[in-house]
């Protein structure tokens, strides 16, 4: 195994005007651990963290694709966690849908961060799509 190959995510840095906020929504629906805050706040979620910067402009504007993405097992997953978000008050940016790569939504956390939630239980073309992920 290669130096890069061994390399593995170590976090993911995301700004806010709310830092508070932002946690809060990361810790609820993201299963995030808060671990220190302040002007910033570090969180842990499996082998990374998150860290969340403090600014003090409006909130950041991000590039129109820009997302992170979670997968789950199922579709009922993601439909659970769908009405979960909404009933929450999260910034919905779809509903659920189907493409070839299987169920998926997407939301905004407070920020305007994107984040995509999908399943590929009901991925369509398996073996085209194995090949690119």
């Amino acid at each position: 195994m290669t130096l890069h190959q061994q390399a593995k995510l170590n976090h993911l840095s995301f700004p806010t005007v709310n830092v508070a906020e932002t946690a809060a929504f990361f810790e609820k629906y993201l299963g995030c651990e808060i671990v220190a805050t302040g002007q910033n706040c570090l969180l842990k979620r499996n082998d990374f963290d998150i860290v969340l910067e403090h600014v003090e402009e409006a909130v950041p504007v991000w590039p129109k694709n820009f997302h992170f993405g979670l997968e789950v097992d199922t579709l009922e997953h993601v439909q659970m966690l769908y009405r979960e978000f909404l009933e929450g008050g999260v910034q919905m940016e779809t509903e659920v849908f189907n493409n070839t790569r299987g169920s998926r939504f997407f939301c905004r956390a407070p920020g305007g961060v994107l984040i995509e939630v999908n399943t590929r239980e009901d991925m369509q073309q398996q073996d085209q799509w194995q090949k690119l992920f």
